[in-house]
Formats: structure tokens, C-alpha cells, sequence
């Protein structure tokens, strides 16, 4: 059996933000196995965790979707540092990742803060993108670790997207964003990952390792608070430093069990 938490991440109550699996391994098993879990789950993430014998961080971990295992995911590890200093009572737990490096949470407050590495967009050409969002205009700029990024003119034009999931998926497996400023928040966004089998991620911190570098330069501070405009919705606090990004926020257990596989 393995322990098993479901916990909503970037949320200060139950049935907001985005919810993450979080499940603690013994040793790792055979990816099969563990994308097979991650499909029961249904989830949008699971996150797997071992503790790691290389003595560069607390924990190894992984992060899979029902589909495919990714190369990085902000919400699930934020719900995993949430599950581990729960558990442990501790102030602060590294991650070491296969392709993403070295990843933190701390405790700050009543929430966490958490240091991910800034992906700096560069404007591009997206054929079909804009098309696949429903969108007549937009700038367009693109992150070669797999994220497209559009910005729009308000608010009101992200939330009014509506995006032809098959077109996007079509693209190639990509996190494609939108974002633009916000109304009671400095910016708003929204997440679509159909080519990964979620057609709308909920609260993605992934993301925002994408857009923050950019709004920083546009707003012309290092911090700025965001909300993801999902029908869950999530609020996070954003700043960049140096090479990283650091995003604050909440987490709630709403489930915990044993997975019998």
C-alpha cells in the first residue's frame, strides 16, 4: 500500500485552487506503474516522492498527469512540501528533479514559499496558435522548455478565451498561457495543456516561472500578485530573484489514504 494525500494547492479552503496527489514511495517503481497510478488518480498532477540518497536534497521527485510524465509542475510540488513539513515539522524541504534541478518550500506564515527556476519568454512565431485560442490578436512568445505564451490587452479578453482544444493539442505539448493585467490582482492568466490530456490546469505554477520574468520587466518591480482565472481560480504572490522565481500561497488536505495498487 502507499500513503495517499489529495491536496488542494494555491487554496486557503477546500474545493479552490489546484488539486495534486501526493504519494510517498519506498523506491521507485516502474514508470508504467506510476503513470498508471497518475491515470486512476485523474488528476492533473500526481507527485511521487523518494526520499533521495544522493545528498543533494531531501527527495527525489516526479510529477505525471494521466498522460505523461512532465518535466516540471509548481502546484504538486508546492502540495508535496505542504504534505512532507505536515508530516515532519519541519521549516524547509528541498527536491531534486530529473529535469528542472534543485526545487524549495518553505514555511512562511500560514502558507509557503516556494523557488522554482525562471523560464524568460522570447518573442516567436507560433503558427496556428492564436488561431487554436479563438484569438484575432495577441504577442506572442515562447520558452524552448515547452510553454507559449500570449498576452492580451485586459483582463477581460483572458477570461473570454475559448480555445479549440483539438487545434492546440495539435501544436505539440506545449503549456500554452495567456495573461494580460488584472482587475483586483497586478496580472491575470489562464492555462491550457490539452496535448497532455488537461484541457484547463485549474492553478499552474509553472506558468507563472514563465510570464513573472516578463511582467517584471513590464511592471518594473520584482514582485506582483497574480490570479489564475480557472473556474476553481487560485491567488499567488510572485516575485523573481535572480534565476528563480519565488511563488507564495496556501494548501488544504482534503483527502488522505492508502493506495492499494
Amino acid at each position: 500500500m502507499i500513503p495517499f494525500a489529495q491536496i488542494d494547492a494555491f487554496a486557503d479552503r477546500p474545493f479552490a485552487g489546484n488539486p495534486a496527489a501526493v504519494m510517498p514511495l519506498d523506491a521507485w517503481r516502474d514508470d508504467a506503474v506510476l503513470q498508471a497510478i497518475a491515470a486512476e488518480n485523474n488528476l492533473s498532477e500526481t507527485a511521487f516522492l523518494v526520499a533521495d540518497e544522493s545528498g543533494a536534497a531531501d527527495y527525489e521527485l516526479r510529477w505525471f498527469t494521466p498522460g505523461t510524465e512532465v518535466a516540471l509542475c509548481g502546484h504538486a510540488t508546492l502540495a508535496s512540501g505542504h504534505f512532507l513539513l505536515a508530516r515532519e515539522g519541519a521549516e524547509r524541504v528541498t527536491f531534486r528533479t530529473r529535469r528542472a534541478g534543485i526545487l524549495e518550500v518553505t514555511r512562511e506564515g500560514e502558507g509557503y514559499a516556494m523557488a522554482l527556476p525562471a523560464y524568460p519568454p522570447q518573442p516567436a512565431d507560433v503558427p496556428g496558435l492564436l488561431e487554436a485560442l479563438g484569438l484575432a490578436a495577441g504577442e506572442v512568445l515562447r520558452h524552448p522548455n515547452g510553454y507559449d505564451l500570449v498576452v492580451l490587452r485586459d483582463a477581460a479578453a483572458v477570461r473570454a478565451v475559448a480555445p479549440d482544444y483539438r487545434a492546440l493539442a495539435a501544436i505539440g505539448d506545449t503549456l500554452n498561457i495567456v495573461t494580460a493585467p488584472g482587475d483586483d490582482t497586478d496580472i491575470v492568466s489562464r492555462v491550457f495543456a490539452p496535448a497532455a490530456g488537461i484541457d484547463e490546469d485549474p492553478v499552474t505554477g509553472s506558468a507563472h516561472c514563465v510570464f513573472a520574468p516578463y511582467w517584471v520587466e513590464r511592471l518594473e518591480r520584482s514582485r506582483f500578485t497574480a490570479l489564475q482565472a480557472s473556474a476553481r481560480g487560485g491567488h499567488l504572490d510572485c516575485e523573481v530573484s535572480g534565476d528563480r522565481v519565488i511563488l507564495r500561497g496556501r494548501c488544504v488536505t482534503v483527502i488522505e489514504g492508502r493506495f492499494i495498487p
